[in-house]
């Protein structure tokens, strides 16, 4: 996934925002400010806009699903504390459209660390008459 790309993509998540840190990584966060939760890291640029690692939350299914397959590895760092998070190194295992659909799912388990009330206030994981 290209740098342009991930970026564009996770921006167009709800409630998201953006900061530059670790060495220069663009780290992806849902909620406000004080209460946002980290969702997606995008590092290590080729000199080509191509992305050689992103970091993301997952579920425990699929990191056990993904750990082993080509293109990705526990992610550093997070995945060694205990923390449920993968990187993808390359587009070996799925292209982009399959994996956005991880970030999406990233997104979304992170907003569940939110408080409730933050969560119903950004109208984040609603439910109406038993319906996602």
């Amino acid at each position: 996934m290209r740098r342009e790309n991930f970026n564009r993509f996770c921006h167009s998540l709800p409630h998201t925002s953006h900061v530059v840190q670790w060495g220069g990584a663009d780290v992806w966060k849902v909620g406000d400010e004080g209460q946002a939760k980290v969702f997606a890291v995008g590092m290590g640029d080729d000199g080509t806009g191509d992305w050689l690692a992103v970091s993301f939350k997952c579920s425990r299914l699929s990191f056990d699903m993904l750990k082993d397959a080509p293109g990705f590895r526990p992610a550093p760092y997070l995945a060694s504390r205990g923390m449920i998070w993968l990187q993808r190194t390359s587009p070996e295992s799925m292209d982009d459209p399959a994996f956005e659909a991880y970030l999406r799912e990233s997104h979304r388990l992170a907003s569940l660390n939110l408080p409730k009330a933050r969560q119903r206030a950004l109208g984040l994981n609603q439910t109406t008459a038993g319906r996602p």
